[in-house]
């Protein structure tokens, strides 16, 4: 039974009751495992275009572009970046001085590699007395990892990661949020103008507004377009409530509710109020230094090409069907085009009459679709390209996570730790129909693929509830293609030391 508190949070949140009892009744009942046909590969459910069809790709995207059409790229750019100084945490309240472990030495033996080691000196120097190099020198390392951390030095602990600074230029060091600008330059810009959007924590938001502030005009000049960057928070009404193992309420010492942000999954719908004919998403972190660029932006082309024609035909498919005035061969073409290009198969498809052929197609056609660059698997944590069945019994293409796949089932099981390809979340998405009016996306989510973990709170117990992740569940119901882009497309900053790699110096 809920009481007037409980209503007045759930009110303010902008939660629904009939919403409140369905999270809880998902802890109850749990979520089902996806039933799984194959690991995607090239040749089965990835596409690997060769050097005529890239081209051809790429044109097809310098002509849309240049058609002045609305292209927005969108970056979730959401939290802090403290799990990225884990390590150097764990340095900071260990009962030894000295670096110890191999992480603690690497960072220590290579700090002067840091984007940010020009700023850090100067803190130490505030605060300390003493530059970097001194402070080691006299084996007070932790004074270093302090000014690194902590509010009195750079705040790396607390900033979002989109602020840190990541790369060495000439001109100054710059953060994965100037990358991202940069980036909208080169590929995502139309009509001389480049729409960026971040989605930030409300705690984060005010200083991302300044900071982009700072440095959009400087991009302005180099690449001569005008910057149009907003920004969206995750918002409360997607926040899920915590549960006792028992499934009731998880409560605060207060008496309030616990609620938890959703996950990524949360965000389709800052993503569905984007006006927007393509959107390309990538995380904050996949950034690369001006040198490694070209790779980059030139499979960025290819993937929003690839969309765009595919685009162009469904539409035009539509169009046909619309009219009436079309024979069982074109229905053929059509089947095809839906199987073979939009990697979307039905067993039964011989047995439906044209009629009800019709309807099939056309749900199948006109809906949201995205591209979705794959890379070689390399072992990184992560999901993977799989094709999938789904509840209305066709196969598709997904990218599914190992909390979506039932470890007791050894075939699947063998599947994700073989699968060939890995997701690295490079999309390319058309948000519009075939009459230009913006799909509702959160028509096409799943419900059913969300995830629960295990968490505690003052040391108590809880269960958690993750909505169905963006690229996962929350596009499952969309035309979804795979293309190969290579492994140098792909560069996240898990940790502090992923910066010492070649590619981020």
């Amino acid at each position: 039974m809920l009481s007037q508190q409980d209503l007045k949070q759930l009110s303010e949140k902008g939660i629904s009751e009939e919403m409140l009892y369905k999270q809880l009744e998902s802890f109850e009942k749990g979520f089902p495992f996806l039933k799984i046909e194959a690991a995607a590969a090239v040749g089965h459910g990835i596409v690997k275009p060769d050097d005529g069809e890239r081209k051809s790709f790429i044109d097809a995207w310098n002509d849309y572009k240049s058609a002045g059409h609305r292209i927005v790229k969108f970056v979730p750019a959401s939290g802090a970046a403290s799990r990225m100084f884990k390590d150097m945490f764990a340095f900071l309240n260990a009962a030894y001085d000295v670096p110890t472990t191999d992480f603690e030495k690497e960072f220590f033996e290579n700090i002067k590699k840091f984007a940010f080691k020009e700023e850090l000196c100067s803190k130490c120097k505030d605060n300390e007395g003493k530059k970097i190099m001194q402070l080691i020198a006299e084996g007070n390392y932790k004074a270093v990892v302090a000014n690194m951390l902590e509010a009195k030095g750079l705040n790396y602990g607390q900033l979002p990661k989109g602020l840190l600074l990541f790369h060495n230029y000439d001109d100054g060091a710059r953060t994965p949020m100037e990358e991202h600008l940069v980036e909208a330059a080169l590929y995502a810009s139309s009509n001389n103008e480049a729409n960026v959007h971040f989605t930030v924590s409300h705690e984060h938001l005010q200083l991302f507004k300044q900071k982009v502030a700072e440095k959009v005009e400087k991009y302005s000049k180099i690449y001569g377009i005008k910057y149009n960057v907003d920004f969206s928070e995750q918002k409360p009404s997607t926040d899920t409530v915590a549960a006792n193992p028992d499934n009731s309420p998880f409560r605060n010492d207060d008496g309030t509710m616990l609620f938890r942000p959703g996950g990524h999954g949360a965000l389709i719908e800052n993503l569905n109020e984007i006006d927007a004919d393509v959107i390309f998403v990538k995380n904050i972190d996949n950034v690369v230094p001006d040198r490694l660029k070209g790779e980059t932006v030139e499979y960025k082309q290819l993937l929003a090409g690839v969309l765009v024609t595919l685009q162009e035909k469904a539409h035009r498919y539509l169009r046909q069907l619309d009219t009436g005035s079309y024979s069982h061969q074109d229905l053929e073409e059509i089947i095809r085009f839906v199987q073979r290009d939009l990697c979307c198969r039905r067993t039964d498809i011989k047995e439906l009459e044209d009629a009800d052929l019709v309807i099939y197609l056309r749900s199948k056609l006109n809906r949201p679709i995205r591209v979705c660059g794959m890379v070689k698997n390399v072992g990184e944590p992560g999901g993977g390209p799989f094709l999938t069945y789904n509840a209305d019994g066709t196969i598709s293409a997904q990218i599914l996570e190992s909390s979506q796949i039932d470890k007791s089932n050894s075939d699947y099981m063998r599947m994700f730790k073989e699968g060939t390809h890995f997701n690295p979340v490079d999309l390319v998405c058309a948000v519009k129909d075939y009459k230009q009016r913006p799909f509702d996306l959160t028509k096409y989510v799943d419900k059913s693929t969300g995830f629960i973990s295990s968490k505690s709170k003052n040391g108590k117990e809880l269960k958690a509830l993750e909505l169905p992740g963006l690229w996962n569940g929350a596009m499952s119901d969309w035309n979804t293609v795979f293309v190969e882009v290579p492994l140098s497309t792909f560069n996240p900053v898990k940790t502090v030391n992923d910066l010492l790699r070649e590619q981020h110096q």
